[in-house]
C-alpha cells in the first residue's frame, strides 16, 4: 500500500524487499535489495533500487533512485490512452484502457506502479517472466512509449497545426 511522502508531495510505494545472504567464515551474512516506486498521482512516475546490509538502508537508497528517474506519463480520465505491450528482458506486461469504475486489474507490481502514477482504471495482463523488478521495468516502458493524442496529431501532420 502507497505510504504519504516527503513535503515534496511524491507517493511512496514498496514493490518488494529481497533477502539475500551469503556464507562466510563466522556464518551467514544477510543483505537486503529493495524496489521502489515514487509517482504523485498526476502522472508522474520513478522506480528505484537499492541493496544494504539492512532493510532501512535499502529502501532509503530505493526511494532517493527512485526520485531521481521521474518521468511525465500522459493519463487521461484516469487511464491510458490506448493499450500497450511494454517489454523488458523476459517480462511483458499488456496494459489497455478501462471504463470508469473498472477499477486497477493488475499484479501486485504493476498495481504500485499505476497507484502511484494516478491511474484508477485499467485491464492489465503480465506474460513472461513474473520477477517483480523486470515487471515494473517493463511497465514503464511501456508507459513512455504512450504519446498524448496532440502530441501524436503534431507528429502524424509534420509540425504543421
Amino acid at each position: 500500500m502507497p505510504d504519504a511522502g516527503a513535503e515534496d508531495g511524491l507517493v511512496e510505494s514498496v514493490v518488494r524487499i529481497n533477502r539475500t545472504s551469503k556464507t562466510v567464515k563466522g556464518g551467514r551474512r544477510f543483505g537486503f535489495s529493495t524496489i521502489v516506486v515514487v509517482g504523485d498521482r498526476q502522472g508522474r512516475v520513478g522506480y528505484g533500487f537499492g541493496k544494504a546490509n539492512e532493510v532501512p538502508g535499502s529502501v532509503q537508497k530505493g526511494l532517493s533512485a527512485a526520485r531521481r528517474s521521474l518521468v511525465r506519463i500522459s493519463i487521461a480520465r484516469g487511464t491510458i490512452p490506448y493499450e500497450v505491450t511494454g517489454r523488458f528482458g523476459a517480462s511483458s506486461v499488456y496494459m489497455r484502457p478501462a471504463s470508469p469504475g473498472t477499477g486497477v486489474i493488475a499484479s501486485k507490481s504493476v498495481r504500485a506502479v499505476m497507484e502511484v502514477l494516478g491511474v484508477t482504471d485499467i485491464l492489465t495482463k503480465c506474460r513472461g517472466s513474473t520477477n517483480p523488478i523486470n515487471v515494473v521495468k517493463a511497465v514503464l516502458a511501456g508507459l513512455q512509449s504512450i504519446r498524448a493524442p496532440e502530441e501524436q496529431m503534431r507528429l502524424r501532420n509534420g509540425g504543421r497545426s
